[in-house]
């Protein structure tokens, strides 16, 4: 098979592989994500529910808020949800973008790849057990500080990767119960505020002192409306990838819209206060206003169960990424290996798990920011390799495919790069030095790995490939 330092034009000619038999029985008899489970699945890897989405009406007023959330789709959403179902279908294995970038422009560039999204992968999943105790605390006062806190974040944080553990279809269908449990008090609020909406308020008035604060707006829609391509990582375990994933995808982006939509439409339309207050959790606030203590109770438990989902949607999206990367030769093979009771890959979960753990303790407002800097990074060289493997590969089996030409692919992907750049400009210098060491860091990483190949110290693999991916049509 190819090894990843060949060039990615001469997969055409190389000759298939199969498994040995040394692969548990486990492993041959694993199950695979179905339909519903990976619509989900997909939702908890971009959003979980409105929770989040508040800031923006405080930073640009509720007219700018509402056409955000209905504009900022076809401008980033529509664009990285077609890019997935295209690059997942035609390169169906776990690993998603690296592979991408990997066949696009090589193994350096599959590993920076790797790195940037892994590192902000890992950040962003630690945030979720922290906004779980957040929630749970103005129930439990005692988890407001001290070591009950950092327990309580350590119990949560490993039972739900033991969780992750038992299996990807397990965690399908736990998000298909926790997206129907944590969206039902919306829908209750929606139906509850028609009634009492006012046309007007959508709109809103000028505030005198109020300015518009144009990065939290924009960090908001973005925050909210991103990694659609994260669930590209399990394309390997996913049934019949060529028709299941751009069915799923476009399913998943219309319902996560209409999840931000209606109740942003039906909660502004129906509540009178002042722009300042529409803080993160004013949701909550608003159904206590519309529906009572009960509905504003079930808003906070939906934000926990929320948080419970977007923890195991990503860290699956991460674990199984470090096992794609070990697949394509850019990991030692140890890092590939899954377990035999659950078919998992253990040790991408263990990893992730620990450095969740290690950062959960630190100042998060700089590092998520650094965070999302490795991630636009890593989105620049996601655009450029998809176009690039458009002509790079013209003849490459694509079962779904974007109906555009390389020029009309150009200005789609123009504007969301547009807008990562401008988000890029604006960071700060913490944020620069930041994410400029992790990069070295990365840098440093690939060498190493490079180094430990040619000496032989650790294993690798040859980065084998599916017997589908790179044939022609």
């Amino acid at each position: 098979m190819k090894a990843p330092q060949e060039s990615a034009s001469t997969i055409q000619e190389l000759p298939i592989t199969t498994t040995t038999a040394t692969t548990p029985p486990a492993v041959i008899t694993k199950k695979k994500l179905t339909l519903i489970p990976l619509i989900f699945l997909i939702y908890f890897e971009v959003a979980g529910g409105p929770f989040g989405e508040e800031p923006a009406v405080q930073a640009a007023g509720p007219l700018l808020a509402l056409l955000g959330f209905l504009i900022f789709p076809f401008i980033w959403s529509v664009p990285e949800a077609l890019i997935t179902a295209e690059l997942s279908t035609a390169f169906p294995g776990n690993g998603g973008f690296v592979i991408w970038a990997e066949r696009a422009f090589g193994p350096f560039a599959g590993s920076m790849m790797g790195s940037w999204k892994f590192l902000s992968g890992v950040v962003n999943i630690a945030s979720f057990p922290i906004l779980c105790i957040d929630y749970l605390k103005r129930m439990i006062p005692a988890l407001e500080s001290g070591w009950p806190r950092q327990i309580s974040v350590l119990i949560s944080t490993l039972l739900l990767s033991f969780l992750n553990y038992t299996g990807l279809t397990i965690v399908g269908y736990t998000s298909v119960f926790l997206g129907l449990v944590s969206l039902a008090p919306f829908i209750i609020m929606s139906f509850i505020a028609i009634p009492k909406i006012r046309p007007n308020r959508w709109i809103g008035l000028p505030q005198k002192g109020v300015k518009k604060d144009w990065t939290l707006y924009f960090n908001t829609l973005f925050w909210n409306l991103n990694f659609w391509d994260s669930v590209s990582t399990v394309a390997g375990e996913v049934d019949k990838p060529q028709r299941t994933f751009p069915l799923a995808l476009l399913t998943a982006v219309i319902f996560t819209c209409l999840a931000y939509l209606i109740p942003l439409f039906a909660v502004i339309g129906a509540v009178s206060v002042d722009q300042t207050e529409w803080e993160s959790g004013f949701h909550a606030i608003a159904a206590d206003m519309l529906g009572g203590k009960w509905l504003k109770i079930w808003v906070e438990v939906g934000a926990v169960l929320s948080g419970i989902g977007l923890y195991e949607a990503q860290l699956s999206s991460c674990a199984y990424q470090v096992e794609g990367m070990a697949t394509l030769g850019l990991l030692p093979k140890v890092f590939g290996v899954r377990s035999r009771w659950f078919n998992t890959p253990w040790l991408g979960i263990l990893i992730s798990t620990l450095i969740t753990l290690a950062v959960s303790h630190l100042d998060f407002t700089d590092i998520i920011s650094s965070a999302n800097f490795l991630y636009s990074l890593g989105m620049l060289l996601e655009f450029a390799s998809f176009i690039w493997l458009r002509r790079k590969l013209p003849g490459l089996k694509r079962p779904f495919k974007v109906p555009l030409n390389v020029p009309g692919l150009l200005v789609m992907c123009l504007i969301p790069s547009v807008f990562l750049t401008v988000i890029m400009v604006f960071g700060t210098k913490t944020v620069y030095l930041m994410s400029g060491l992790m990069t070295v860091g990365a840098i440093g990483w690939y060498f190493l790995m490079k180094f430990c190949k040619s000496k032989k110290i650790f294993k690798f693999s040859n980065g084998e490939i599916n017997e589908e991916w790179g044939s022609k049509d």
